[in-house]
């Protein structure tokens, strides 16, 4: 994979290899050479120093797998009330607690094992899928009522920026009480106004999947891809390869056609030049 990576100016840009290492049911490399990660909600259970050092051994095993990234760990927090029935995490047991403050200091300690090992984490998802009843890989319209700008629930996101985490996922929800016309993925008010502006995130947003997702099902693959970037987006992820000369295409289109959106993808493109160069994948000279 390494071997396709682009050259520009005689310098090779790196690729970025990533993966979902949660653990549970949410463990996408296993066998030889990596340890059986429990789900969150025990990890949760565990002291601050134990989830630590056991985070640094997971990534050094992906690390000697060849990985630089970490789709993880889960910053949603999902209220004990809910529990199971919140669909695309309580029902798997994703989340490290059911309070702020555990769910805080869990996925710090996760991303600081991470950090310590040198793969990079990524804090999901963006303003919290912890409230919700639907799955947005699943199901459309899914929708959080509760969740505003200054939630608790938020706290987190708040401290994994604060700490320097380089990634933020977005979640594909619509959140009523922070912006009722965009879901999440396409929202500048949660982007731009909320993560970056009023959260300080000065690193990468990477989306949810925007691939095969139901609840982005009614916009077209090239629709997904201009929207997120504008909304202040930097990397989309898509399951389903077959979508990306789509949003390939869509993006270039609108990069000819305005100005204003080459200034939105250059900003994007640096910052993930940004993260290759902290990872090491890329030489500037």
């Amino acid at each position: 994979m390494r071997a396709q990576a682009d050259t520009v100016a005689g310098h090779r840009v790196g690729l970025l290899v990533s993966t979902d290492q949660e653990g549970g049911q949410v463990q996408v490399l296993s066998g030889p050479g990596f340890s059986v990660m429990p789900n969150a909600l025990t990890q949760g259970t565990w002291s601050t120093t134990t989830l630590r050092a056991r985070a640094q051994t997971w990534a050094k095993q992906l690390k000697a797998a060849g990985l630089d990234l970490n789709l993880a760990p889960v910053a949603d927090v999902v209220p004990a009330s809910l529990g199971t029935r919140n669909a695309p995490i309580g029902h798997f047991y994703r989340e490290y607690g059911h309070t702020p403050a555990v769910v805080t200091s869990h996925t710090g300690a996760f991303a600081a094992g991470f950090r310590a090992a040198g793969v990079m984490t990524t804090f999901k998802h963006f303003p919290g899928l912890g409230q919700v009843i639907g799955n947005t890989d699943t199901t459309a319209n899914v929708v959080d009522s509760v969740t505003t700008a200054s939630s608790a629930n938020l706290q987190p996101f708040r401290s994994g920026i604060a700490a320097g985490t380089p990634f933020v996922m977005v979640s594909s929800a619509k959140y009523t009480k922070i912006d009722s016309k965009h879901l999440a993925v396409f929202s500048p008010t949660v982007i731009n106004s909320l993560l970056r502006t009023k959260l300080g995130f000065k690193g990468v947003v990477i989306s949810d999947d925007i691939g095969q997702a139901v609840a982005v099902r009614a916009y077209t693959p090239a629709q997904r891809a201009v929207d997120f970037l504008t909304a202040g987006g930097d990397m989309i992820l898509t399951v389903k390869a077959s979508t990306i000369p789509a949003m390939v295409q869509g993006v270039q289109a609108r990069m000819a056609a305005s100005a204003s959106f080459r200034t939105t993808v250059a900003a994007s493109v640096h910052r993930i030049l940004t993260a290759k160069a902290t990872a090491g994948k890329l030489t500037c000279s």
